[in-house]
């Protein structure tokens, strides 16, 4: 007989299963042993009687968090007062341990967690830390998440594509990246896809999407930051507004956030169409009116931020908030300006309950303008000399995303820090386990 899931077994309710699982509790009662049995599914009391005597006495020296195999009969517990729906339990005939657990455990598992309390010390522990059932909610949530996003690049004959994480040059501005050693040569570990996804254009994919790491060399101490995250990426051909880029991306959030609460029936806001929009001048302008004091000209503070979430939520009744326009001075060399104001990019960024998660613009493909803006940047052209090249042959008008999904899964969640939502997070400090 092969092992089944717990959620399965309670399905069945009668006969004979095989389960496996963690030992979640133990309780001993006049020649009885009570365990709660925990697999990804849910969880069941499995009983061991003394009548039973060699599963008996395999249970007697269980400990907490032990891995057992268990095959018995599946029984209707005796409801208890005010219940009306029958719960089940396993009466076990036999037992294998599979792994015995030391005594004493380095972190509780059965208790929850809290988000805030001991996180390092967690997370030195994480293995034992993602048992607990809200840890493994998030990469339950994750992996719905991804699947929405999936679907809906699927219906709209996105193709995916794999891109490299060890360049030539840095991606972006040439700061906060991790040089490497590569054979005689430097590297560095990618910052974006950007570059390449660009040449996906110029290949005439048109449309492409891709998930992958990147690696950010900040010295950020924050709870929304680490050093290696998840991107999601999309690019898409002749588009010529940012506000173009804004619609798909609604709808693929949409996608996304539908397929969460449908599978798994998590009670979370699906946003509605079209999500608030305001100018980064217009923003600074509310924020202003509203007491906060702007720390960074061309860009947001983190208390800006959640202000500005605060106040859309209000007015509009929305989590989500576009602001778009961002001067030329907070955007890379690769933006499109705007004709009718230089000064200004057709770019955005977007906002999830007062966090950033998307930074988006019409990229510039024409080749000359592309050298002119680096060089104002102060780059060299040489470094980019490959880059550069994409557009040389032809290119269409192209404009594109890069969002965090680990901040959405965060904020989604109501989580404290980024570093829950990453399965083994990498910091400033940590590289372990």
């Amino acid at each position: 007989m092969s092992r089944i899931l717990i959620a399965e077994a309670k399905k069945q309710m009668v006969g004979a299963v095989v389960l496996a699982g963690f030992v979640r509790n133990l309780r001993a009662h006049k020649g009885v042993i009570f365990v709660d049995l925990k697999d990804l599914s849910g969880q069941m009391q499995v009983v061991f009687s003394a009548d039973g005597p060699a599963a008996f006495q395999a249970a007697e020296k269980l400990t907490l968090e032990s891995v057992i195999e268990v095959k018995g009969e599946l029984q209707a517990k005796p409801l208890k007062k005010g219940e009306t729906l029958a719960d089940y339990e396993l009466g076990v005939k036999e037992l294998k341990i599979i792994s015995l657990a030391n005594e004493n455990l380095p972190i509780p598992v059965l208790d929850k967690a809290d988000n805030e309390a001991n996180l390092d010390n967690r997370l030195d522990w994480r293995w034992l830390d993602l048992r607990r059932d809200e840890n493994q909610l998030i990469f339950k949530t994750w992996t719905k998440l991804e699947e929405g996003f999936r679907e809906y690049f699927k219906q709209n004959d996105y193709l995916q594509i794999y891109t490299p994480y060890l360049m030539s040059t840095a991606s972006e501005s040439g700061s906060e990246v991790f040089e490497i050693k590569y054979f005689d040569r430097k590297a560095y570990l990618s910052q974006s896809p950007q570059f390449y996804k660009q040449m996906a254009m110029a290949s005439g994919l048109e449309k492409v999407f891709m998930f992958g790491p990147v690696f950010r060399a900040e010295l950020s101490f924050t709870t929304r930051h680490v050093t290696e995250f998840t991107g999601l990426d999309f690019e898409v051909s002749y588009v010529d507004s940012h506000f173009e880029i804004m619609a798909i991306e609604e709808d693929l959030l949409i996608a996304g956030f539908q397929k969460v609460k449908t599978d798994l029936g998590l009670d979370i806001a699906i946003p509605v169409k079209p999500f608030p929009k305001i100018t980064f001048v217009e923003a600074k302008k509310k924020l202003a009116a509203a007491g906060i004091k702007s720390e960074k000209e061309f860009d947001f503070s983190t208390e800006e931020e959640k202000t500005l979430g605060e106040i859309f939520k209000q007015e509009a009744g929305h989590d989500f908030v576009f602001v778009t326009d961002y001067p030329i001075e907070a955007r890379p060399f690769y933006h499109m300006y705007h004709e009718d104001n230089p000064k200004l990019t057709k770019s955005f960024d977007l906002f999830y309950k007062g966090l950033e998660i998307t930074t988006g613009a019409i990229r510039e493909h024409r080749v000359e303008i592309l050298e002119k803006q680096a060089l104002a940047k102060g780059m060299n052209l040489e470094e980019l000399k490959d880059y550069l090249n994409f557009f040389r042959w032809g290119c269409p008008n192209h404009g594109g995303v890069g969002i965090g999904p680990d901040r959405i899964v965060m904020k989604m969640l109501n989580l404290s820090s980024i570093k829950e939502v990453r399965f083994l997070p990498r910091d400033v400090k940590r590289l372990t386990p």
